[in-house]
């Protein structure tokens, strides 16, 4: 008892998958195994990063993007960027590697991907909210100013960088070896109880609020129908939105809950789960949905997708500046129909004016 009381900062992480009985499971990668999972991971994770990459370029660089739906959507892809990132760094850090690590660099490994998890939640959350206020005053975008979008943004990624930490700030069990955890050695159980039944929660709750922003949109449309004849296109706009985000949200519920769930069997200390077989098809199941979210948002999104092919063929041809497309060159044509507009109105006018006078 005296040895698991004290602390063991100085330990390598062989020593806590050996207290944790998983170092056969870490260490069984044969060379040859290895060596596929990261010549295939590297191209996913490439794919991960170019694509997020190209979303993020899109929101900023046309304006029809520019609205508060599309930068907090940015954000999620900024979140993707992130989970990229720690793919890799998984990757090259695993199999034999993984007794060899120090704490430091378990903890970096580990809080890189609780990082990008929770910011890719935390943004589908403020997401749900941002439509829950736009279609219940049936608007396409809501009225957030800039300056809250970019506080909701800093706080997203506080959030999220702050439970990523929380382990390494203190919540392990370096000092308690009876309180580990299987799948990660280092961790308290007590620790993946709160992560995974919180995360639990929060996807209950945002499956919640789009179910009522449907209903409600559903409702509304049926309410529209008979009274409207051309514009009702125009009235079902708030609900491509919607849908676009219902399907990331979907594919984020059902890539991510069994992985949720195997973690809060770990913290429950369920010896008979055998958590340890699903570990390598959890991962791919996260792999797959940061795959799977640039590929929603051109799918669901026409827009989206003319900026992303104008992005890539800018990027074939070697050039700085974006080629026209159809994304962007619908806003010069609407600017220049407003204008003639205006010029109508101005013309009718002066015409009231002299007969009148």
């Amino acid at each position: 008892m005296a040895r698991k009381n004290q602390c063991h900062f100085d330990e390598l992480m062989g020593f806590f998958y050996n207290n944790s009985n998983t170092s056969s499971s870490e260490d069984n990668w044969d060379t040859t195994q290895l060596i596929a999972v990261q010549c295939f991971g590297s191209i996913f994770c490439f794919f991960i990063l170019m694509s997020n990459a190209l979303v993020i370029t899109a929101v900023i660089t046309n304006r029809r993007f520019h609205y508060p739906f599309y930068y907090l959507l940015a954000n999620l892809a900024a979140s993707d960027f992130l989970a990229g990132i720690a793919y890799v760094y998984l990757m090259f850090n695993t199999g034999g590697i993984s007794k060899k690590l120090t704490l430091k660099h378990y903890f970096i490994r580990q809080g890189l991907l609780d990082t990008s998890l929770s910011a890719s939640l935390a943004n589908l959350l403020v997401i749900a909210l941002e439509r829950y206020i736009s279609v219940m005053n049936w608007k396409v975008h809501s009225n957030l100013t800039k300056r809250r979008v970019t506080l909701l943004i800093v706080l997203v990624w506080a959030i999220s960088i702050t439970m990523g930490a929380v382990p390494s700030l203190g919540w392990n069990c370096i000092c308690s070896l009876e309180d580990c955890s299987t799948l990660a050695p280092i961790f308290s159980r007590s620790y993946l109880i709160f992560w995974s039944g919180s995360n639990l929660v929060l996807f209950l709750i945002m499956v919640l609020i789009y179910m009522r922003i449907y209903i409600y949109v559903r409702k509304k449309t049926s309410v529209l129908s008979p009274h409207t004849s051309g514009s009702i296109n125009r009235k079902r706009t708030p609900m491509k939105l919607v849908k676009t985000v219902m399907v990331v949200l979907g594919a984020f519920v059902i890539c991510w809950t069994p992985g949720l769930i195997v973690l809060l069997m770990d913290g429950l200390n369920c010896k008979a789960c055998n958590v340890l077989k699903f570990k390598r098809l959890l991962l791919l199941l996260a792999v797959v949905n940061s795959v799977m979210n640039p590929i929603i948002y051109s799918y669901k999104d026409q827009e989206m997708w003319a900026t992303l092919k104008n992005l890539l063929r800018c990027v074939c041809n070697g050039t700085r500046r974006q080629r026209s497309s159809k994304a962007n060159a619908r806003p010069s044509q609407e600017s220049a129909n407003s204008l003639r507009l205006s010029d109508d109105t101005k013309n009718s006018g002066d015409a009231a004016q002299e007969i009148l006078k």
